[in-house]
């Protein structure tokens, strides 16, 4: 009885912090500004200059993962890369989209390929907080996007997927292994 009522204060609490937060639109705004609000609210969007940054939060601020952080936010996966984790997301550098056939990063932004791309993205996120040296003990590695991907060791080298482990970078809710190329799903 005790958790009830301590969940529902917790839950009343969220709504009265959400509803005072939540900037307030004119009478008779339409669809569309709704739209925007939706893609202004949660945690991903909660400013905190104090903290040490999540994974979200190093993404956004590193000149080499724009095209990552573009497809993130058309994919309205902000939320989920700031969670409290832990996750271990395999960040391409810009130059790996790059290496993708022309049109490819184009077309999987439009609004209509959003489910393909979310799947793509989360393909790159394995729950858990491992690193390089921990990574090269398995053999493939569960994805949240419900696949494998495999894990080889070349010489000192760790290649997920065929991307190559280049950097790490820990965040507050988990670790980013910056990779070399775009890793893709296999078909089903």
């Amino acid at each position: 009885m005790k958790r009830l009522i301590t969940t529902a204060f917790v839950a009343i609490g969220l709504l009265i912090t959400n509803a005072c937060n939540a900037p307030s639109t004119p009478q008779g705004s339409t669809e569309e500004s709704s739209t925007e609000l939706d893609k202004t609210t949660g945690q991903a969007f909660v400013e905190d200059d104090v903290s040490n940054p999540n994974i979200l939060q190093i993404a956004v601020k590193s000149e080499d993962h724009s095209t990552l952080v573009a497809a993130v936010q058309a994919a309205d996966l902000e939320n989920a890369l700031v969670n409290a984790g832990p996750l271990m997301v395999f960040a391409p550098v810009n130059a790996a989209f790059d290496k993708l056939p022309e049109g490819t990063v184009e077309t999987l932004l439009k609004p209509e390929n959003k489910g393909d791309l979310a799947n793509i993205l989360k393909f790159h996120v394995t729950p858990g907080n491992y690193s390089v040296d921990l990574i090269k003990k398995f053999k493939k590695l569960g994805q949240a996007n419900d696949q494998s991907v495999p894990v080889e060791v070349k010489g000192e080298d760790v290649y997920v997927g065929g991307a190559k482990i280049i950097a790490s970078v820990k965040a507050s809710n988990g670790i980013i292994h910056v990779v070399d190329a775009v890793m893709l799903p296999p078909s089903e």
